[in-house]
């Protein structure tokens, strides 16, 4: 299966092993929760699904790789303790807590959060020392004389041994205790999650020409040659950081990542043309709506690899405008629920109800009244945002908004300290006069998006004509999150009246096949 079934059939997992009955009792008892075993070459994804399934479930994750474990590190190292049998004293050797066990236990104390996933990477490279206590700790949740905690799942990964020379292939006795999930490579399925973590865009072009050197693990004269998902991922994040610094990037640095002769040599001819396409079609104009002619001819003119790549620069560019657009709505949304609930308390205060309900008479609050509100807001949300960091289950994307709303409450209360608004109702006018301001400018942006969305539609169809180049278009639009979200939210004319015309082409087309299948 590939990265993505998994992800599902573990999500699917846990939710049943922490379905409680109406007792409070888990419906799945702990001898028969068995752990997950993920099966698979390096570098797929198994350790990035595990955080998605945490940030998704709203659980902790506690991760561990098990290749420098020893049985005295997992069940920890002895101690001496007083002991008293028959009236007599005894000094005896017990282990203290695992390093994993006393981990789980951190997280639920500092992060408030009581379920979780403990994932346990590497596991059929564990030492021989540790062997033999794996096999309590699979079926029964203990390690030594500590027990995993109730609610947390059990979920391990591992590679298969022509991967890894530290693979002790596990025997039928461990493997029946263990959900297999076999994952393989999946260059398709990896473009979704590119698309969402804002992988470059040189890369997943490159991928859409040469998907046989998306995952590839071969031996060479020269020794082991692999290119992975996660190398490209890593080169991604470089190369951003080379272009933000004018920096050349040439095969010694792609090589650091990408270790196939082969593919290095190609993507970095890809990667220079890719640089020269950019320059010569000049992405910004035609996104703006001003395309020369000649962009226009060379681009009609061009064979489908150049075709394909000048799309993707102008889809990698709207999507990011896209993206952003929705990240800003996410945030104002959130922040205007905080906002009327601030203005809610100091109505109370000035209506003069205490926290009984109870009437003491009208007063009108001063604004270091709303000043105190917004801070207890503000601390009340870094509460539950460092909740969600201690266990591992906040996303890059809730981290970006979060950040943004603890910033302008900030910056509301330091204003109204500054002592400009007397009176709370003139301190929630200041306020809302901040947030107006951002609204406001977050609709010329979307405005904005939209016209260089509309030109974008424009361009594909005049240079390219209604068939392949926009049947991409129209799918990227649709397959990427912000891109759907963008438009349900904002809409987008261009859009609606291209998918309709491919779906009633591809509803034709399908009529048609089934026409030949009855060989009238």
């Amino acid at each position: 299966m590939n990265i993505k079934q998994a992800k599902e059939h573990i999500k699917n997992t846990v939710n049943l092993y922490l379905k409680k009955d109406e007792f409070g009792e888990y419906r799945v008892p702990v001898v028969r929760q068995r752990p997950i075993f993920l099966l698979g070459a390096p570098g797929v994804g198994k350790t990035a699904i595990m955080e998605q399934i945490a940030q998704e479930l709203g659980i902790a994750l506690v991760s561990y790789s098990m290749t420098h474990h020893t049985r005295q590190s997992a069940l920890g190292l002895p101690f001496i303790k007083e002991k008293e049998y028959g009236g007599e004293g005894y000094r005896v050797s017990e282990y203290t807590m695992s390093e994993i066990i006393a981990s789980i236990y951190d997280v639920m104390e500092e992060s408030g959060i009581q379920e979780g996933i403990l994932f346990l990477d590497e596991i059929n490279c564990v030492s021989e020392t540790l062997a033999p206590s794996m096999l309590q700790f699979l079926q029964y949740k203990v390690f030594g004389r500590h027990r995993v905690p109730d609610g947390w799942v059990i979920v391990t990964a591992g590679n298969p041994p022509e991967y890894n020379k530290s693979v002790r292939e596990f025997d039928v006795v461990t493997m029946d205790r263990l959900k297999v999930l076999d994952v393989e490579a999946d260059y398709g399925i990896w473009k979704e999650y590119a698309r969402e973590r804002g992988i470059h865009n040189v890369i997943t072009s490159y991928l859409e020409l040469k998907r046989d050197h998306f995952y590839r693990i071969e031996t060479t004269v020269k020794g082991r040659s692999y290119v992975t998902a996660r190398g490209w991922e890593d080169l991604s994040q470089i190369l951003y950081l080379y272009e933000e610094e004018g920096i050349a990037a040439d095969e010694a640095l792609i090589g650091q990542y990408v270790r196939n002769e082969r593919v290095v040599k190609e993507f970095a001819a890809y990667y220079d043309l890719y640089n020269k396409y950019k320059k010569n079609y000049h992405v910004e104009e035609i996104l703006d709506g001003k395309a020369p002619e000649e962009a226009f001819a060379r681009a009609n003119a061009a064979a489908f690899d150049e075709r394909l790549s000048l799309l993707s620069m102008l889809m990698d560019k709207i999507l990011g405008e896209m993206k952003e657009a929705v990240e800003t709505a996410d945030y104002l949304n959130e922040l205007m629920f905080l906002l009327k609930a601030g203005k809610n308390l100091t109505e109370k205060t000035r209506k003069g109800i205490n926290v009984d309900g109870e009437n003491i008479g009208e007063k009108e609050p001063d604004a270091g009244i709303l000043a105190d509100i917004l801070e207890k807001q503000a601390e009340a949300k870094r509460k539950s945002v460092n909740s969600l960091r201690m266990a591992n289950a906040l996303s890059e994307g809730d981290k970006r908004k979060y950040r943004r709303i603890l910033f302008f409450l900030e910056q509301a209360k330091k204003k109204l300290n500054a002592g400009d608004a007397k009176t709370a109702g003139e301190g929630f006018e200041q306020v809302k006069k901040q947030f107006d301001c951002q609204v406001g400018e977050m609709k010329e942006t979307v405005a904005a998006t939209k016209e260089r969305l509309h030109a974008l539609f424009s361009f594909t169809g005049k240079a390219f004509g209604e068939e392949n180049e926009m049947l991409i278009l129209v799918t990227g639009l649709t397959v990427n999150t912000s891109g759907a979200r963008f438009i349900a939210m904002f809409g987008c004319e261009d859009y609606q009246k291209y998918n309709g015309k491919l779906r009633l082409s591809k509803r034709q087309e399908d009529l048609r096949q089934e026409i030949e299948k009855l060989e009238l």
